[in-house]
């Protein structure tokens, strides 16, 4: 079983100054998680059904919740939160967490 975060990015008012933070500041403080087992940024986003599709897509994952919780309680997750709230400021995002079942297929 795995644990992943995602965070859903709305369309910045500012693409250029979006991407120049979340490309020099954002991504360097993410891969700094401990226990950070992979950390993908998906682009193109289409929505199938209705609705606007994101700017952004981030995809971060450990092995354990247990992990997790302990990267974001770290000084780097807490220096990654602070920035994610200057993100906010940038671009309307939504986030969450959940485990993936491995076993399904």
């Amino acid at each position: 079983m795995t644990v992943r975060f995602l965070a859903l990015y709305e369309t910045p008012t500012d693409p250029e100054a979006f991407d120049r933070h979340y490309r020099r500041v954002h991504i360097p403080l993410g891969r700094r998680l401990q226990g950070l087992r992979r950390y993908a940024v998906c682009r193109d986003v289409a929505a199938v059904r209705g609705g606007a599709p994101y700017y952004l897509v981030a995809e971060l994952e450990w092995d354990t919740m247990d992990e997790l919780r302990a990267a974001f309680a770290s000084p780097e997750g807490r220096a990654t939160a602070a920035d994610a709230a200057r993100l906010q400021e940038l671009a309307p995002v939504r986030s969450m967490i959940f485990t993936v079942d491995d076993g399904v297929m």
